[in-house]
This record gives structure tokens, C-alpha cells and sequence, in this order.
């Protein structure tokens, strides 16, 4: 179990081969402070084998949009993400659109919980939000070097 900033180390340092999160980054900068963070990606940089990857899916802020400190929209910028992984020792292998949404513009009342499958606005505005679908999403793989 994985649970910034109370359970850091889930194993052994070198042991694993992929660390993989799915829509969780934007959570972690809202409980944690800059320091929580780096240490919550070199914790998984330390999990790593060398060569191990870690897989990042995360709703994707424009990098023309302003993020706030915490994240509250639940959206991120990718360059942030990308910002915190390089500083841990990671080397970004590639970029995927396999989840991007180019429907989602990032600006919703109650943000990336206005759109499916929460639908924040319950059912004002339903149709609207169901036909952008999903949040827009980045999706990064890191590698630890060898």
C-alpha cells in the first residue's frame, strides 16, 4: 500500500520493475507541500529497479491555464508532473494521446468532477457534460535509469 505522506515505503528499495498511478497526482498536491512531494516520487523512484518505469495517467491542465497551488480543479499541468519526476531522477521515455480528450477544456464549475462519471452538477447541464466525456488526460512514462 502506497498512501502519501504516512506510508512512503511499500518495497524494498530496487525491487520493483513498473510503479504505475492512475488520477491520483492531483490529490497528492493537495494534502502535500513541496517537500511531501518530492519525497512521494523518490519514494517510488527508490522502489525501482534500475530501468523500472513508472506510468503516469493524470488529468491534464493546458499549460496556457493557471494551476493552482493545490490542484483544486483535480486538472495539472504536465509540465509539473514532468517537473517533480526529472527532479527525482527519472528521464521521461515517452507521451501518449491514448487518453487524451480534446473535448475537455479544463473549465468546469466543479472541475474534472463535473464531468463523467461523478457529474458534480448532478443533473444540471447532464447532456452537456456527457457529451465531452471524461477528463482529457496526460499520459507519461518514466524511466529510472540503469
Amino acid at each position: 500500500v502506497f498512501d502519501p505522506p504516512s506510508k512512503l515505503s511499500f518495497a524494498p528499495a530496487g525491487s520493483v520493475d513498473m510503479v504505475l498511478t492512475f488520477r491520483n497526482i492531483h490529490n497528492w498536491i493537495a494534502e502535500l507541500d513541496e517537500p511531501g512531494l518530492k519525497q512521494t516520487f523518490a519514494a517510488i523512484y527508490t522502489s525501482l529497479k534500475p530501468g523500472g518505469v513508472f506510468g503516469v495517467v493524470e488529468h491534464r491542465l493546458p499549460e496556457t491555464m493557471t494551476q493552482d497551488a493545490k490542484a483544486s480543479s483535480g486538472y495539472v499541468h504536465p509540465s509539473f508532473v514532468i517537473k517533480l519526476a526529472e527532479a527525482a531522477g527519472f528521464k521521461l521515455a515517452a507521451q501518449s494521446e491514448i487518453n487524451a480528450n480534446l473535448k475537455d477544456k479544463a473549465e468546469h464549475p466543479k472541475g474534472v468532477w463535473t464531468l463523467p462519471p461523478t457529474y458534480a452538477n448532478g443533473e444540471t447541464d447532464r447532456s452537456r457534460y456527457a457529451a465531452i466525456g471524461e477528463s482529457d488526460r496526460m499520459t507519461l512514462k518514466f524511466v529510472k535509469p540503469k
